[in-house]
C-alpha cells in the first residue's frame, strides 16, 4: 500500500529532478528516498523516473500521478489542520459578540451551553452595546456576534436575522397601561431609556425615531441611563415610562418593578436579532459553536426568525 511519506518523497523527487536534492530538502539520506521510490514503483507496478546523467527524468506515469499526490498530500494537511483545530479549541478561548441586554436572553445559560460541552474551554462574551460590537466585528477584533439591528444591511458583513423581540410600553400607571400606545401618546409621554452613551445608534431608539416621525417629534427622555435594569426601576418608582423589549419586560419587571406592566405599541414595532459576521470570513469552530448556541437560546425565547 502506497503511503503519504512515498508520495511526499515523490513529488519532491519530481519537482526537483534529483534524489539527492529531494533527500537535501526532505532532510534524509539519499537512498532512504530512493528506497520510497521503489517502494512506490513496486505497489503501482510502473517506472516513474528514469536516471538521465546525475538526475532523473519523470515518466509519462509520474506526469500522471503528480495532481493525484498533491491532492491526496493536500487533503492529509486539511485533516491534521482540522483535527489541530479541534484541539486548540477544546482547551482555547472562545470569544463572541453580544449586545448588553442579551445577557436577560442568553447570558449566563449560552455559557453554560458551552461549558457542557468544551469543559476545557475559556469563555469571553464582548459588549455592552449593538453598535460597539459592531465596531470590534469590522475591526477584526471579533469572529461573529449576536446584536439588534435596526435593518438587515450592513456593508461587508453578513447579517442573518434569527429572532425578534416585540417592543412594550412599561409603565406603573394603570391609565398608561388601558390601550396599546400610539405614536401620538408616545410622542407626549415622559420616558426613561437606556443606553444613553449609543443614544443616536441604538436600535430601539431609531425605530422609536420612525415611528414617531408622523408627528414632527423625536422620542422625549425625561431621564437618561445606560443599563435597562435601572430604567425599569425608575419606571417602578412611577418617575417615568419606558420602551423596551418584551422579554426583556418579562424578566425585569416580577423582580425590579412589581407594581408595573406593559402594553403593546401600536401599530407593534419589533427588535431584531441577528448573527453577524464579516463577508469575507472563514468562521473557526469556535465561531459556528457559539452562533449555534446563541440562535438556539434566542429563539427559545424571542420569536424565531429564518
Amino acid at each position: 500500500m502506497l503511503s503519504l511519506h512515498q508520495l511526499r518523497c515523490f513529488l519532491t523527487t519530481y519537482e526537483l529532478g534529483s534524489l539527492t536534492a529531494a533527500a537535501e530538502e526532505l532532510g534524509y539520506a539519499q537512498p532512504s528516498i530512493s528506497e520510497q521510490i521503489r517502494g512506490l514503483e513496486k505497489t503501482l507496478g510502473v517506472q516513474l523516473f528514469r536516471r538521465v546523467g546525475r538526475g532523473v527524468v519523470p515518466t509519462t506515469v509520474a506526469d500522471e500521478l503528480r495532481p493525484h499526490a498533491e491532492r491526496t498530500l493536500a487533503a492529509a494537511e486539511d485533516a491534521r489542520k482540522a483535527v489541530q483545530s479541534v484541539k486548540q479549541f477544546e482547551t482555547g478561548t472562545i470569544r463572541f459578540g453580544m449586545f448588553g441586554a442579551a445577557r436577560l436572553y442568553t447570558g449566563a445559560q449560552l455559557v453554560a451551553d458551552v461549558l457542557e460541552r468544551y469543559p476545557g474551554v475559556r469563555v469571553e462574551l464582548i459588549g455592552q452595546n449593538s453598535t460597539e460590537v459592531h465596531e470590534e466585528l469590522r475591526r477584526g477584533r471579533l469572529e461573529a456576534a449576536m446584536i439588534a439591528v435596526a435593518g438587515l444591511e450592513s456593508e461587508g458583513m453578513t447579517v442573518t436575522p434569527v429572532a425578534r423581540d416585540e417592543l412594550v410600553y412599561i409603565s406603573a400607571d394603570p391609565a398608561h397601561l388601558s390601550s396599546p400606545v400610539t405614536a401620538h401618546r408616545l410622542s407626549l409621554a415622559s420616558l426613561v431609556m437606556p443606553e444613553t452613551t449609543w443614544r443616536q445608534v441604538d436600535s430601539i431608539r431609531i425605530i422609536l425615531r420612525q415611528m414617531l416621525h408622523e408627528t414632527g417629534r423625536n422620542p422625549a427622555s425625561r431621564i437618561e441611563v445606560e443599563d435597562i435594569e435601572t430604567a425599569v426601576e425608575i419606571v417602578g418608582m412611577g418617575l417615568a415610562d419606558s420602551v423596551i423589549p418584551r422579554g426583556a419586560a418579562e424578566q425585569l419587571l416580577p423582580r425590579l418593578a412589581p407594581n408595573a406592566g406593559w402594553v403593546s405599541l401600536r401599530p407593534r414595532h419589533w427588535d431584531t436579532f441577528a448573527i453577524v459576521h464579516r463577508a469575507d470570513a472563514t468562521l473557526s469552530p469556535a465561531a459556528r459553536l457559539m452562533i449555534e448556541l446563541a440562535t438556539a437560546r434566542m429563539q427559545a425565547i424571542a420569536e424565531p426568525l429564518g
